[in-house]
């Protein structure tokens, strides 16, 4: 150990020692009562501050918990919303088809089983209309076309693929075409 090393060791003593008699400098004039109610003034002093670390400490990590069952599929809801998306499209050119009624009426039932069971578990659509304003905070623009009206512009053109969130939190933003102004 260097002399610098011994140095910083012996520091926190002396500080110690100095505090010490500082404290004994105050007590000589007060009698060995007035000395006990202080020191019990100081434990319990320290005992609220830690006693109030404690409950902080509790109430956050009962939050992160909480936060964590309400997000703790999104890794399975993201891998399904791809299937989602293919049931859309199937169900899209089934109703183009009328000899496949009963097809239709097959994968419609298998599909709305598939998404009230994923909305039981917290998933739900965001909902955007053609002709909404676009917003960059809301939307993903994956193409902008040439408006086909003056309102139009600046505006939703057409829904490529269905936005979703899992109780508060985006998990899929909606991707729209949008007007160019």
């Amino acid at each position: 150990m260097s002399k610098k090393d011994k140095n910083k060791v012996e520091e926190p003593q002396v500080e110690d020692t100095a505090t010490a008699t500082a404290e004994q400098e105050q007590n000589e004039g007060k009698t060995a009562e007035e000395q006990l109610q202080d020191q019990l003034a100081a434990e319990k002093d320290k005992f609220m501050r830690l006693f109030a670390e404690f409950e902080n400490y509790k109430k956050r990590t009962n939050k992160e918990r909480i936060e964590l069952f309400k997000t703790a599929s999104e890794g399975v809801m993201l891998s399904m919303l791809p299937v989602l998306d293919d049931f859309e499209r199937a169900l899209l050119h089934i109703e183009e088809d009328k000899e496949a009624e009963e097809l239709r009426k097959g994968v419609l039932l298998i599909y709305n089983k598939l998404l009230n069971t994923l909305e039981q578990k917290g998933l739900s659509k965001i909902e955007v209309n053609k002709g909404d304003t676009f917003n960059a905070d809301d939307h993903e623009a994956v193409t902008q076309i040439p408006a086909p009206s003056e309102d139009l512009k600046g505006k939703i053109i057409d829904v490529v693929e269905r936005g979703y969130k899992l109780g508060d939190k985006v998990i899929r933003f909606p991707k729209v075409v949008i007007g160019q102004a």
